[in-house]
């Protein structure tokens, strides 16, 4: 039996163009806001949306081809695994993050879609 320990895939829409940092020993960071839809009927059987936003890095070649290929809007499918981090904010308060560590991606949309954008 294979074991699958930490794996995520998503699929959704960009929420803001991808930020892109690269650090002085070249290796380049890409960060997204990727919103989710869930679809489901409530109790009394009418349709329901509900819109998670996801925390997406990546790093490397990953990310330069996510800044390249990726804007606002974008519809997108990302595998990845979970990862958990803390850092200390400027407050000196410990934070806590939870993302998606982008393996790689594919831009699911079309060219057609892309004018139908509303932004």
């Amino acid at each position: 039996m294979t074991r699958v320990s930490n794996s995520v895939q998503l699929i959704g829409n960009l929420g803001a163009d991808p930020e892109v940092k690269v650090f002085d020993n070249g290796n380049t960071l890409c960060r997204l806001s990727v919103a989710v839809n869930e679809y489901f009927k409530d109790r009394e059987g009418n349709n329901q949306k509900k819109t998670n936003w996801m925390r997406v890095a990546a790093w490397g070649k990953t990310a330069e081809q996510m800044v390249s290929i990726l804007s606002r809007g974008s519809r997108v499918a990302i595998n990845g695994k979970l990862i958990n981090r803390q850092y200390d904010g400027k407050d000196g308060q410990r934070r806590y993050v939870t993302e998606v560590q982008a393996y790689n991606f594919l831009n699911l949309t079309r060219a057609s879609d892309k004018e139908k954008l509303p932004f």
